[in-house]
């Protein structure tokens, strides 16, 4: 399945400064049970989000209409716990393009590459500049630009680079998944496969 090319995004961000966010809370284990992709973004953060009864908890920051766009701010340690991809569907299901924090698992970082999400690791210094920047004025936009692997706020021009696997970039920035890299391929792959046969 492709997914959205993803080459220079210029967005609001969303930002929730809380460390070592799992899994579980992104999306939590009881909506797993589907079939098919659907109605991810609808439980995404869903026990910090909702009270018992299904009623949004105003203090937290998905029900705040101050913030939005498609830049998602987390704190250190973000995707830990278990392997479930359907975290980082959840948060692209959402509409978030990219998440930035100061460290991610492994795990969740090759699935969120693997579905169109970008995952941007900056230093500990620049996170809090960012926090520092949107708690100041919600409508402060980052830029990130993956050809040149820079993220910038926009409103100082204080910018950091971020580094990225060179194969899972190419895919970002055409859309594609690994299926889409193959297909991409097939005269080469043909090509290989004839002088192959003699």
């Amino acid at each position: 399945m492709a997914y959205d090319k993803f080459t220079v995004l210029k967005s609001t961000a969303v930002p929730m400064p809380i460390e070592n966010v799992d899994t579980d809370q992104i999306i939590p284990a009881r909506f797993l049970k589907a079939t098919s992709r659907v109605d991810f973004d609808k439980n995404l953060f869903r026990d910090w989000r909702y009270n018992n009864d299904d009623s949004p908890k105003a203090d937290f920051v998905l029900n705040n209409p101050i913030y939005s766009g498609k830049i998602l701010v987390g704190g250190r340690n973000f995707g830990s716990g278990s392997s479930r991809e359907h975290a980082a569907w959840a948060i692209y299901d959402y509409g978030f393009r990219c998440v930035v924090s100061s460290f991610f698992a492994d795990i969740f970082k090759g699935n969120a590459l693997n579905i169109g999400i970008l995952p941007v690791q900056v230093s500990e210094d620049f996170l809090h500049k960012i926090f520092t920047a949107i708690e100041a004025d919600p409508k402060t936009e980052l830029e990130i630009d993956l050809p040149a692997q820079t993220i910038t706020i926009l409103a100082t021009g204080e910018q950091e680079s971020f580094a990225i696997n060179g194969y899972k970039k190419n895919n970002m920035i055409n859309g594609y998944d690994d299926i889409d890299y193959l297909q991409s391929m097939k005269a080469e792959i043909a090509a290989f496969a004839d002088k192959s046969l003699y």
